[in-house]
C-alpha cells in the first residue's frame, strides 16, 4: 500500500514537472515547490474533486466528461495560490495544463505496473 502511494507520488511529480516544462504560463521554482504542489494536488484530488464532480454532475454529463478538465484547472489554480514557487499565469494556462497533465499521467501510468 505504501509503495503504491510512493509510486503515484513520483508519477504525479514527473507529470507535473513535464507539464510545467511544456505549458507556457505554468512555472515551478524548485524541487520543494514541486513536491509540495504534488502532495497538495493529491489531497485536493482525493477530498475536493469528488465533491466538485458530484455538484457539477449534470454539466459533466452534458459535456460527456469534458467539464472535468475545468475542475482540474480550478484545482491547479487553487494549488498555485497555496504553494509558493508554483505559479500559473491565467485560467487558460491552467486549463491547458490540466489537459496536458491528464495525458502525461495516463501515458506514464500505462507503463507502470499496477499493484
Amino acid at each position: 500500500m505504501l509503495i503504491f502511494f510512493v509510486i503515484r507520488l513520483i508519477v504525479n511529480g514527473v507529470a507535473l514537472w513535464v507539464t510545467a516544462w511544456l505549458v507556457k504560463g505554468i512555472d515551478i521554482k524548485g524541487l520543494s515547490s514541486l513536491i509540495l504542489a504534488v502532495i497538495l494536488l493529491g489531497i485536493l484530488n482525493a477530498i475536493i474533486k469528488p465533491v466538485l464532480i458530484f455538484l457539477t454532475l449534470p454539466i459533466n454529463i452534458l459535456t460527456m466528461g469534458i467539464f472535468t478538465f475545468f475542475i482540474n484547472a480550478f484545482l491547479l489554480i487553487a494549488v498555485s495560490k497555496l504553494v509558493t514557487g508554483f505559479e500559473i499565469a491565467d485560467f487558460w494556462s491552467a486549463l491547458v495544463g490540466a489537459i496536458v497533465l491528464s495525458i502525461i499521467n495516463f501515458i506514464i501510468s500505462f507503463f507502470i505496473v499496477r499493484y
